[in-house]
């Protein structure tokens, strides 16, 4: 007899006997699904296996990457294929970094009653309400510091009774902070002209080869490229 210990849980409302060591993503595997969507990276940095579980006996209700987050006794999941973040439509060369753009872009953001489950429920550990408070005040360069490691999963606007779409917001921070705020990286400018001028096509022709061939080579050319400083 096997000593891995087994867990209960339920996927979809059917209750399945999965081994513990098993992420929520592995143990749907092992219950029998077979994953099309919602898998992404599978390692906890897409943002696309984004799930919501309680555990029975008790009432409050977690977020969690399925990836990266380990069955329990008695788990009730349910999984979201997507959540539908509120994306406004701007122009990057008309909007400028002041605060009554997120006046006129997320309104919302300042309906924010500071109960702070968005941070509570990032998958990051992300200062979320913090950051929204930075965006309301049009501090972007600080809003795109500390939502710099967002992954877009939802899982924060998920629980918001305001209604506040945060990834959309930090975005939209870190797209101004990046294009008026912060100064012009001259290497990036010149690589950026030299791809418009073609002078890399046959460098990007090079690397589609080597990927499907030895992985060594390409582990090898990232480890000794040259490094701007």
């Amino acid at each position: 007899m096997s000593d891995e210990k087994m867990v209960n849980v339920y996927f979809f409302g059917k209750k399945y006997s999965v081994p513990s060591e098993l992420t929520i993503m592995n143990a749907m595997e092992y219950a029998g699904y077979q994953l099309k969507r919602g898998c992404g990276c599978r390692n906890g940095f897409c943002g696309a296996c984004a799930t919501i579980y309680r555990i029975q006996g008790k009432n409050q209700l977690q977020t969690c990457l399925a990836c990266s987050t380990k069955v329990e006794e008695g788990m009730v999941v349910a999984t979201l294929p997507f959540y539908p973040l509120v994306k406004q439509v701007y122009d990057m060369e008309k909007i400028k970094p002041e605060q009554a753009v997120m006046m006129q872009l997320y309104p919302e953001i300042y309906s924010c009653i500071g109960c702070n489950a968005c941070t509570r429920s990032c998958t990051q550990e992300l200062n979320t309400m913090q950051y929204i408070a930075y965006a309301q005040r049009g501090d972007f360069a600080k809003c795109a510091e500390l939502s710099f490691d967002c992954i877009m999963c939802g899982c924060c606007s998920s629980r918001c009774p305001a209604g506040i779409s945060h990834p959309q917001v930090a975005e939209l921070a870190r797209r101004l902070n990046g294009k008026y705020l912060q100064p012009e990286t001259q290497h990036l400018l010149d690589r950026v002209a030299e791809i418009d001028a073609g002078n890399c096509e046959e460098a990007i022709k090079k690397m589609v080869e080597l990927s499907t061939g030895d992985k060594e080579q390409i582990k090898n050319l990232y480890n000794t490229r040259d490094i701007e400083k």
